[in-house]
Order: C-alpha cells, then structure tokens, then sequence
C-alpha cells in the first residue's frame, strides 16, 4: 500500500487549506509540535489518519514501511495498522494530523 503522497499541499503550508481539504475527506485537522528526537512508538488507532509537515521532518514507519515526510507530505495511516512517528529534523518540528 501507498501510505505517502509526496507534495500534496504547496509550501509554505497553508493550515485552512489542508483543513479544508480534510474537513471535505471527513478528517479532522489539529497542529502537533515535537521537540528534536521525539520518538512516539508502535501506536494504533481505531480510525483512519492524516499527517501533513507543516515545518521540519519526520520519520515514519508504518506496518513496518519506513519513509521520510517532508513540508507539503501527506501520509495516510490506515485504522488499526501499527505506526511510529520520529522527530528526525535538527530543530522542533510542527506538524498536522487528523482522523476520520
């Protein structure tokens, strides 16, 4: 499965318009911000999500399908697939998510 859409959204990112865009998918949209090094492991959640990088980079991996996503990214983490989130930018990185 394809769980990242290299540059969906134009940079610099503009949150009402992905807010817009999800709200229109069925997703929620709320700002998340994560120091250098912030790792969050092995998560799963009962519903679909959406990530978008507002500013820096993450690594995730999903099912086991590790991938960079960059500003402008949108990566898709399916309801119920095992997934982590690290913060692989040298400084604070600022970054969307939403559910369905």
């Amino acid at each position: 499965m394809n769980y990242l859409t290299k540059k969906k959204f134009s940079t610099p990112i503009n949150r009402s318009e992905v807010a817009q865009n999800w709200r229109q998918r069925g997703y929620s949209c709320e700002l998340f911000t994560d120091p250098p090094g912030r790792e969050w492991n092995n998560f799963v959640h009962r519903t679909n999500e959406l990530v978008t990088v507002v500013e820096g980079v993450l690594e995730m991996t999903i099912q086991g399908q590790s991938f960079v996503v960059e500003p402008g990214d949108e990566a898709f983490i399916p309801r119920d697939a095992v997934h982590s989130v690290k913060n692989v930018h040298s400084a604070t990185t600022r970054w969307l998510y939403g559910y369905d």
